[in-house]
């Protein structure tokens, strides 16, 4: 049975450390996986979108993992609707392999509209050999309904 935690954030710059901490405790406590850093990693590139990219003025982003016997489902929702680019930067270029690492880390990435307003940026995290051993479902079902962000 899956397993859901969120946490939101204000749209700053320390928040994408929080937010890889809220992903720690997170992936902690539902037991070990070969896949821990690179989700970490993901939640932090995700974040960082989130805080420089993704945010409207006066508005935060949520971050949402999902876990069942098959993968972790990372979630980024933000409040605007432009869609990020995939970029091919140059070797001098000092930004924008964000959702390069995104796609070569995890085994599916997609990116859909939020309603009332935003996106959703997704990525999802195959474990079925490692996590399903030693997670303890809490009983929650998933819920599809996006969360308001602020």
């Amino acid at each position: 049975m899956p397993e859901s935690l969120q946490q939101f954030f204000e749209a700053r710059r320390q928040s994408v450390r929080k937010a890889r901490e809220f992903a720690t405790r997170a992936l902690d406590g539902w037991g070990p996986t070969s896949r821990t850093e690179d989700i970490r990693l993901c939640v932090s590139e995700l974040a960082t979108n989130a805080v420089l990219h993704g945010t409207a003025r006066g508005h935060g982003f949520l971050v949402r993992l999902d876990i069942d016997d098959n993968c972790v489902r990372l979630e980024v929702h933000d409040s605007r609707r432009q869609q990020p680019v995939v970029r091919e930067p140059t070797t001098t270029d000092i930004s924008g392999r964000g959702l390069t690492l995104v796609a070569a880390l995890s085994d599916e990435w997609g990116v859909r509209d939020r309603t009332p307003l935003g996106k959703i940026i997704w990525s999802c995290f195959k474990t079925a050999d490692d996590a399903a051993q030693s997670i303890s479902p809490s009983g929650s079902d998933r819920d599809d309904h996006p969360v308001e962000v602020r």
